[in-house]
């Protein structure tokens, strides 16, 4: 995953938290996507099956229930992204499949990630990365 900071700006954080929320949410949904799927290859399954376990994981209910796991592990500058991103009113609604407050809390996860990927923060996403990978 460290080749992810060939592609990276590298924003400063300042930089970054110009940016509004639902920009870091908008890197943050390719950031999230590109990380299952790579982490799925490392698993040496069928494609389908890859496919249908990052389907399960990229989406706005198992994006909230992962950021409800990763909060205690945030700092406070993190927590204050994700509330950012949290609080951002889309102009869409949620898909049917989640509700509002589940979609609200996959905005502020992708927004965590997209913060910590433009900020070169590949560490912190390394670490980050169990919370958000689907199981087996």
């Amino acid at each position: 995953m460290s080749s992810l900071n060939a592609l990276n700006p590298g924003l400063s954080p300042e930089e970054a938290r110009m940016l509004s929320p639902l920009q870091l949410a908008y890197v943050g949904d390719s950031v999230h996507a590109l990380m299952v799927r790579t982490y799925l290859i490392g698993k040496n399954l069928k494609v389908k099956d890859m496919h249908q376990l990052s389907t399960r994981a990229v989406n706005a209910v198992s994006q909230n229930q992962a950021l409800s796991h990763l909060l205690p592990l945030l700092s406070e500058e993190e927590l204050a992204i994700v509330k950012r991103g949290r609080n951002a009113h889309p102009h869409h609604s949620a898909p049917k499949s989640a509700s509002a407050s589940d979609y609200a809390g996959a905005t502020g996860l992708e927004a965590l990630l997209g913060y910590l990927y433009l900020t070169g923060n590949t560490e912190r996403l390394l670490f980050l990365l169990p919370y958000f990978c689907p199981e087996e």
